[in-house]
């Protein structure tokens, strides 16, 4: 997937950079936000926020600071989450307190929230709260995810709960926002945000199993959260509880694919259906060349 190429891709980037370029010149903040906004990544939350309102008749410049302020947010996610994990690399490089300290790392995952909300403000009501919604859902996820890994807890519901909090709750609101943006009606939000949370639960089962299988190098943490595998595998023999798994993953892209097929041919919907297939079941086919 070239994503990279895309119009959605190079738009947000340029966002990005003009943002960090904006922040006081030399200023700690600044290469505090810029080493982690400028880290690489595929943007794949704020490109799908890009391509829903596309589906839905608007433009990208409409929706580009509400693409904005998901990439920013999830950077914030970030830094806590590194943090919270005591994480020494992050996407191949040292995570942001590891080269700035705690105090420094703290302070702009907080800059970084509140400029997505000043970006937010903008779009009305209904893309706030969807905002605001998700932001909460996240910090409630990490939370869980910690309990979860203090109670050595592998409890099938409270890991669903929690990676669709944590993680899904970002990328339904993603599309859910696009959506509004471009002005589409409840119903046609609501398929959106249905397909973000099965692409972003997939995205999370995966992501555990490859982080737990030590796939993923570019990430070092000391505490590693549970995967569906660990749930699995309380009842099972070790091949069939990642047997299951995959058969999870591989159901909600079905489903996550399903629904972008409830819209007209474009190239934004298989731009959708491109990134649905990367995320979740082209690494997740990796999982089964590695033994756990």
């Amino acid at each position: 997937m070239d994503i990279e190429k895309w119009d959605e891709y190079r738009s947000i980037n340029k966002a990005l950079i003009d943002f960090v370029e904006e922040i006081d010149h030399g200023s700690k903040m600044k290469k505090v936000v810029a080493h982690i906004c400028q880290s690489g990544g595929k943007k794949t939350r704020p490109v799908v926020l890009l391509l829903s309102s596309r589906i839905c008749g608007s433009e990208i410049g409409n929706a580009l600071d509400a693409a904005l302020s998901i990439e920013l947010i999830h950077s914030a996610s970030l830094i806590h989450d590194d943090l919270l994990d005591r994480g020494i690399l992050r996407r191949g490089a040292k995570t942001a307190h590891e080269v700035y300290g705690i105090p420094a790392a703290m302070l702009a995952g907080d800059y970084l929230i509140s400029k997505s909300i000043e970006l937010i403000s903008a779009y009305g009501k209904e893309v706030g709260i969807e905002f605001g919604r998700a932001g909460m859902e996240m910090a409630e996820g990490e939370a869980m995810d910690v309990d979860l890994l203090e109670r050595n807890s592998n409890n099938l519901a409270e890991y669903f709960n929690c990676i669709e909090k944590k993680t899904a709750s970002l990328f339904a609101a993603s599309a859910a926002m696009g959506a509004y943006v471009a002005g589409a009606d409840e119903d046609t939000v609501s398929k959106f945000r249905l397909f973000g949370n099965k692409l972003g639960t997939a995205y999370q089962i995966v992501d555990d199993m490859l982080e737990y299988t030590s796939k993923v190098n570019n990430k070092e943490s000391i505490h590693m959260s549970p995967s569906l595998v660990d749930v699995y595998r309380q009842d099972m023999a070790d091949s069939k509880a990642i047997a299951k798994t995959r058969e999870i993953v591989e159901q909600l892209v079905s489903e996550a694919h399903e629904i972008i097929d409830l819209f007209p041919p474009s190239q934004s919907r298989n731009r959708l259906h491109e990134i649905t297939t990367y995320a979740t079941k082209g690494l997740f086919s990796e999982v089964g060349t590695r033994k756990c």
